[in-house]
């Protein structure tokens, strides 16, 4: 069970706007421009330009061919092209279905001449995607008693051989539980279950293994198939023909309130089954989406367990807990494992992509309107689509975004290195526009990377949730422009016109949270003088 990991984002997700006293962190540099977006009618920045999309064009064609599509130069667009299309009948030859999709979707978005010419398009290629997911699962198991389920479960055993403390070597190992999703054996965990088997800085001893719940005794051998840690899901595959297949269902179906079962090894107690409630839907553990609060019992080692509802449907999956509260215990929605499914079983970890913004939900009359953007990263691919900050997203993939979740949902299941549609409304104006942006990986702290690639009194509107506007330049003394509602900013009682000077700033070990020292005249409290200690997380849902 993620217990650490787990407080600590419910610690930073309360208490990131705390006062503090002291730090010890390194200190950070900052940069003392922005990024401005380049004129390409200009000779010497076009032909830089595609300098650049050559280098990038070695890597990653499509992302290339974007560049090229931007520059809006015919001879380089076409040159990229070709490469892409070279790629997609590889792909193809290959039967490399979702490499061919990606390489198809650019293709056909991006409207080259050879779009036309293509031997599959998108939606043949998205239904050979799915096509493979087809032996997964099964309808008939569904409407099994509770009780039968439980051969359909495996206790997963990581063995990192011997630890020595003090003098003593002691057997080291993980335990966590896991769930058959097919026949021929492909099993359903949690990343950090086995997480150090696929850690490239892990160097130790370790091999995986699988006890069935009708044999205890035996240990199959297993390998880990596909990651996603985002998510913290992961999928293995043990030669074993699986004596129950679960069927995935639709965490949709249940209400705050439904009755869930949970099935895993508890401190190595396999075959255990346990009961309880859907205590809530929507807790942001994760920055990719909400996931569901339970009060059935959960332990350590119930971890990659399935939780099912009374038909026996898989509906989430037992991720974490807090040992010294009952009751509050958390599984992840099985959305995400059912959108990220055909990547998982293509091989390796899975990356998560962004728009390189930031921002939150616009309501209006009690209504969502769309997710409305704070901040958009200079020099990020957002930016350089041409979104800025106030621009409200209504559609992603001709899928309609309403709210910041609507936003989450429809991104976990476009992994990184694709070209999508995004409409957008700007200013008064009613009608939508629509841009073609590539999404890139996504990276670990968000906001470290916007603060690294901004200055001081932009990257906070994203950080912090207040716009500055510099009053001394190569000091840092500001006013405060504006402030997000609801944000650390605005918790911490920070206002427009407010004049501020940032005296420190630092980051902890792994660049996940900002501190930051601020001396104010805080117009809340009368213009009152005031040194305020302020903290932010580096990651969060509102980054995407």
């Amino acid at each position: 069970m993620k217990k650490i990991e787990l407080r600590k984002k419910i610690i930073a997700t309360i208490g990131c706007s705390l006062l503090f006293i002291c730090i010890n962190g390194c200190k950070s540099t900052e940069i003392s421009e922005s990024f401005e977006l380049p004129d390409y009618t200009i000779e010497d920045v076009k032909k830089e330009e595609i300098k650049r999309i050559e280098e990038i064009g070695e890597t990653d064609c499509v992302q290339a061919y974007w560049r090229a599509f931007l520059l809006k130069d015919q001879k380089t667009f076409e040159k990229c092209e070709e490469n892409v299309v070279s790629e997609y009948k590889k792909a193809i030859e290959e039967k490399k279905w979702l490499e061919a999709r990606r390489l198809c979707y650019a293709l056909e978005y991006l409207g080259g001449a050879q779009s036309k010419k293509l031997e599959k398009n998108t939606d043949e290629l998205d239904a050979l995607c799915l096509e493979a997911l087809k032996s997964f699962g099964s309808d008939k198991n569904s409407g099994k008693k509770v009780s039968e389920l439980i051969k359909g479960t495996v206790t997963v055993w990581v063995d990192k051989g011997i630890k020595v403390e003090n003098g003593m070597g002691y057997a080291d190992r993980v335990i966590g539980s896991g769930f058959f999703i097919s026949k021929d054996g492909y099993i359903v965990t949690n990343h950090h279950v086995i997480a150090d088997l696929v850690n490239p800085k892990y160097e130790g001893y370790a091999r995986l293994y699988v006890k069935l719940a009708e044999d205890s005794e035996t240990r199959i051998p297993a390998k880990v198939v596909g990651w996603d840690s985002g998510v913290d899901l992961a999928v293995l595959k043990a030669e074993v023909d699986a004596p129950y297949v679960f069927n995935l269902g639709s965490s949709g179906s249940l209400e705050v309130g439904d009755k869930v079962y949970c099935i895993g090894s508890p401190v190595g107690l396999d075959r255990t089954l346990t009961s309880g409630i859907v205590s809530a839907s929507d807790r942001s553990l994760f920055s990719a989406g909400p996931v569901m609060q339970i009060d059935a019992a959960v332990n350590s080692g119930n971890s990659g367990g399935p939780c099912v509802d009374e038909n026996g449907n898989v509906q989430a999956i037992v991720f974490a807990g807090m040992l010294q509260y009952s009751g509050l215990n958390f599984a992840i929605p099985v959305e995400y494992l059912i959108s990220e499914l055909p990547v998982l079983l293509n091989g390796g970890k899975y990356d998560h992509s962004w728009l390189e913004a930031n921002g939150r939900t616009k309501r209006a009359g009690g209504r969502d309107l769309g997710v409305e953007l704070n901040y958009v990263m200079p020099g990020g691919n957002a930016h350089r689509a041409g979104l800025k900050a106030g621009d409200l997203i209504t559609s992603i993939e001709g899928s309609k975004i309403k709210n910041l979740e609507d936003l989450k949902k429809k991104m976990l299941g476009i992994s990184s290195g694709f070209i999508i549609k995004v409409k957008y409304l700007r200013g008064e104006d009613s009608a939508e526009n629509e841009v073609k942006v590539y999404v890139s990986s996504r990276p670990l702290n968000p906001g470290y990377t916007f603060y690294k690639n901004d200055v001081i009194s932009s990257s906070f509107t994203a950080i912090f949730g207040m716009k500055l506007t510099p009053l001394s330049e190569g000091r840092r003394k500001y006013q405060i422009e504006s402030v997000v509602k609801g944000s650390i900013a605005d918790e911490s009682g920070f206002s427009e016109n407010d004049p501020v000077e940032v005296k420190n700033i630092n980051f902890d070990k792994e660049n996940t949270t900002l501190y930051t020292e601020v001396y104010a005249k805080n117009r809340k409290k009368g213009y009152l003088d005031i040194n305020v200690g302020i903290a932010a997380p580096l990651d969060s849902p509102n980054y995407f």
